[in-house]
């Protein structure tokens, strides 16, 4: 920092500094002698041959208020020569230079002659006047120089000047003294606002106590109201606004937050403060906007996810907590985390090269759920068990409905297939006459749960676990999407819906109305017959497989995924879930002819329609209680 030299210090040496900086200044800023007028007449007062400046005499000074003495240079007239009969015109010489404000410069102007006149007759009483004047208009002028706002150097320099003149004239005199003491602190004032002013040019402002900020309180503690300290003080605290706008600028906004901090220390200033707060807080929210941007475009490429989880990374280092723009961002993220461009429940369908739709998907939401029967769960088989937590950490497309009959003939009819039980050319079907599931010729895809002709919107049944993987590699073909049957782990997550009860709607023993095509003991057959085990109390009113999406959907939106069909899954029969994925992928193995079949169905028995149910089928099994649905990749 750059700091003068405090003049109340009693000097250890010769002159004090910045009393020797004054007299330094006075020499640079006082005016050469001004040139002699040309007189109309001899004037009385001529300067003596000698030089006019002699040997300064030295006199005792008390500076600043302390109480020790000080060797400083008095102020030494001009050298004026009188003789007897040039009085007159000496007196007429000064009372002209006085009324030109001619005071103490030259041997013409009016103290000098003055002087010499009192030399000349220590009791000329008009020259005691003339002095007497001549001090009053001095005080007046130096302290309206100390009050001038304007060029305070060259001010305080005239003021100086004056004051060491009457010092001269008038060492004991208070008005005098009192003068010496402001222009000494005017000095200091001035020192310490220029030592400020080389400080702010330097950047060095202070806020650490050392630079322009103490320079300037310094000056104020000596002058309250001193307008260049204050201003001073004012271009400080905008020196570290801007350095907390500039940090902010860098998107390093906790400097910015020191830094305005630091600011707000300087003066009482809360209006500017705030505005410069607002200001930051601005350039916050405009960074913050512009990484959203950003990161929304990333991703929207191919490989923006990791670009855009770093514009997030950004974001959050300098937003404040619950900052609405980076909720915006992350949510963003993380539904291109877990479901790429689709978001939760959305319902789409993928078109086909040939013109038509595939089957209508719905998004299922990515989470976890307990997989199994619980260990006391009623009804439940070791198959079942043990229960295992499996999570999906992305979501996955499944089909609101079962594949329908009018799904699979599109895709028998483009690609010439022949089903398995149109190949061996019968199926097993519900007989009406004897209430038993029979093997039926003639049946196949195209057929009901009685070998009747299959109405289109109805699930497809009397397919094999690969008529159901073919059709879904030709509609993966169709679409240029991924699409297959799901995993067991898939399967039961989507049925459960985020419940954990026994049956698919929870422990209730009865199913909700509208629930599904269950077993119920309200139904009835064609020729008057009823379940033997049903669900008491219950009816859906269909004795066979209903149309799809016939009752309520469950809380994730799809149809008859807990009855209506079972349904084949992509994985190999096992006899336990021990070693089970926890990730939710088919446990498959290559080869096995032991396939799944998950979800009740409208002729099974209520234990069989509990959420945890599962039964192995052989792989070319084809039954009027059999569909399924596929799930495609997101």
């Amino acid at each position: 920092m750059t700091r003068p030299k405090d003049p109340h210090l009693r000097p250890s040496g010769p002159l004090p500094l910045l009393f020797t900086a004054l007299l330094g200044m006075l020499a640079a800023c006082s005016p050469a002698p001004a040139p002699a007028p040309a007189p109309s007449a001899a004037p009385a007062a001529k300067p003596a041959a000698a030089p006019a400046k002699a040997s300064a005499p030295v006199a005792q000074v008390t500076i600043g208020g302390e109480d020790a003495a000080e060797t400083v240079e008095r102020w030494q007239p001009p050298a004026v020569t009188l003789v007897d009969d040039d009085v007159v015109q000496a007196r007429r010489d000064a009372a002209r230079a006085f009324e030109e404000d001619r005071l103490y410069r030259t041997a013409e102007d009016a103290i000098p002659i003055w002087l010499a006149l009192l030399q000349h007759d220590p009791k000329d009483r008009v020259a005691e006047a003339g002095l007497k004047r001549a001090r009053q208009r001095l005080l007046q002028e130096a302290s309206a120089l100390l009050e001038r706002p304007l060029k305070q150097r060259e001010a305080l320099a005239q003021a100086s000047e004056m004051a060491l003149v009457l010092l001269t004239l008038a060492p004991d005199d208070p008005k005098v003294r009192e003068l010496q003491s402001r222009v000494e602190i005017a000095q200091r004032v001035v020192a310490y606002n220029r030592a400020g002013e080389d400080d702010l040019r330097a950047d060095r402002i202070g806020e650490d106590g050392d630079g322009a900020i103490p320079n300037f309180r310094e000056a104020l503690a000596l002058d309250a109201d001193n307008p260049r300290a204050r201003q001073g003080l004012a271009a400080a605290e905008s020196a570290l606004i801007r350095r907390a706008e500039t940090a902010a600028l860098a998107a390093d906004f906790a400097t910015a937050g020191t830094w305005l901090a630091e600011a707000a220390k300087v003066r009482d200033s809360s209006i500017t403060i705030a505005d410069a707060f607002e200001r930051i807080e601005t350039i916050r929210s405009d960074t913050l906007a512009r990484l959203r941007n950003e990161g929304l475009r990333d991703l929207a490429t191919p490989q923006g996810l990791k670009p855009a989880r770093q514009k997030l990374e950004d974001a959050l280092r300098i937003a404040l907590p619950g900052d609405p723009v980076v909720g915006q961002l992350r949510e963003r993220i993380e539904l291109v985390t877990h479901y790429g461009s689709f978001r939760p429940r959305q319902v789409f369908s993928d078109a086909l090269r040939d013109g038509g739709r595939g089957p209508q998907m719905i998004v299922v939401p990515h989470g976890g759920f307990q997989m199994g029967a619980a260990e006391n769960e009623l009804g439940a088989t070791d198959a079942e068990k043990p229960a295992h937590y499996v999570r999906f950490e992305r979501g996955f497309a499944m089909s609101i409905t079962e594949v329908t009959v009018a799904d699979f003939r599109r895709y028998v009819q483009a690609t010439k297939a022949r089903p398995r039980a149109t190949r061996r050319g019968h199926s097993i079907v519900y007989d009406e006459r004897s209430g038993n599931f029979v093997r039926r010729s003639g049946v196949d895809w195209q057929s009901d749960y009685n070998g009747a002709e299959a109405i289109a919107n109805l699930p497809v049944m009397h397919v094999s676990v690969r008529d159901a993987e073919n059709y879904a590699t030709w509609l993966s073909e169709q679409t240029g999407r991924s699409y297959r049957l799901p995993s067991e782990a898939e399967f039961e997550y989507a049925l459960r819906a985020g419940s954990s009860g026994r049956y698919p709607w929870g422990d209730a023993g009865t199913p909700p109305a509208r629930a599904g095509n269950f077993t119920g003991a309200e139904d009835v057959s064609p020729s008057g017959r009823h379940w033997y085990n049903a669900f008491v109390g219950y009816g859906d009113g269909y004795w066979g497989p209903a149309p799809v999406a016939s009752f309520d959907p469950n809380p994730w939106g799809l149809h008859d995924i807990a009855g209506n069909l079972s349904e084949w899954v992509a994985d190999c029969w096992h006899a336990s879930y021990r070693r089970a994925p926890s990730d939710g992928v088919a446990w498959f193995n290559p080869g096995c002819r032991q396939r799944v079949i998950r979800g009740g169905n409208w002729a099974n028995a209520p234990a069989q329609t509990r959420a945890a149910w599962r039964q192995s089928q052989d792989s070319d099994t084809t039954s009027a209680r059999i569909g399924f649905r596929l799930v495609r990749g997101i």
